[in-house]
């Protein structure tokens, strides 16, 4: 269990750092002059790596070993673990789209749309509440379908890093991102769901895969522009204490 979360502390880091110089060498689209932004997102990452240990990791600790259920011995393989990262991720896309239809969840999501370009720093700028919200709603696979928690943080990497990548300013070849976004959710694709369209914010809820939105119709039809307005439509962005306390604000 320790050397699984040590490895998604290694890896996600890795990752994000990567596509942070990579999207300032090849960018889609001009960055603000003004770095305020980074370090709002940044405070609301670590706000977020803080309560992790504290509410999600014991959250899907105890999940993982209250199943309700025993899987069979021959259902541990890697075919398991693939089967386990499509219920998640399943899960997560339907988690997504109720945050967006449900006014109370999102007074929560809202802050995550507010941001007003799109970076690797994007991927990380949730409310703690939305967090933690998540990690309580997330149990109920855990629990009926029996997944171990080393399926759960695999996914968890997978998502992260997923994550990253499609809330990156990173210009891809076309062919390559057009071919990519066949299988998984591709900036091409998630930028739209940023889009400050409310016909575009309430689509394109896939996290990993992008197989949902084609299944459920929620794939929107709007092509990316490198000058598309990002944020919330009508929304201004907001200082770190202001976005806080924005779900409890009128």
């Amino acid at each position: 269990m320790s050397e699984i979360v040590a490895l998604k502390a290694v890896i996600v880091p890795v990752w994000f750092l990567l596509f942070f110089i990579g999207e300032r060498i090849a960018r889609v689209s001009n960055p603000p002059r003004s770095k305020a932004r980074l370090w709002r997102n940044g405070g609301l990452w670590a706000i977020n790596l803080a309560i992790s240990p504290l509410i999600v990791l014991p959250l899907t600790i105890w999940a993982a070993g209250h199943s309700l259920w025993m899987r069979p011995t021959w259902f541990s393989s890697p075919i398991s673990l693939g089967v386990d990262l499509l219920i998640l991720d399943f899960w997560i896309y339907w988690l997504h789209r109720t945050y967006h239809e449900v006014p109370l969840m999102w007074r929560l999501h809202k802050l995550h749309h507010r941001d007003q370009h799109l970076d690797t720093s994007s991927a990380v700028r949730f409310h703690f509440g939305e967090v933690a919200l998540s990690a309580v709603f997330r149990t109920a696979p855990i629990l009926v379908l029996a997944i171990p928690f080393s399926s759960v943080v695999v996914f968890e990497i997978v998502l992260l890093c997923g994550a990253i990548f499609h809330h990156s300013n990173l210009r891809l070849p076309v062919r390559f991102e057009r071919a990519l976004s066949a299988i998984v959710i591709t900036p091409s694709i998630h930028w739209i769901h940023h889009h400050a369209t409310k016909a575009d914010t309430n689509s394109n809820y896939g996290a990993v895969f992008s197989v949902w939105d084609r299944l459920f119709h929620s794939r929107s039809a709007t092509q990316r522009t490198p000058d598309m307005k990002i944020g919330v439509e009508g929304v201004e962005d907001d200082g770190l204490l202001r976005l806080l306390l924005s779900p409890i604000r009128r």
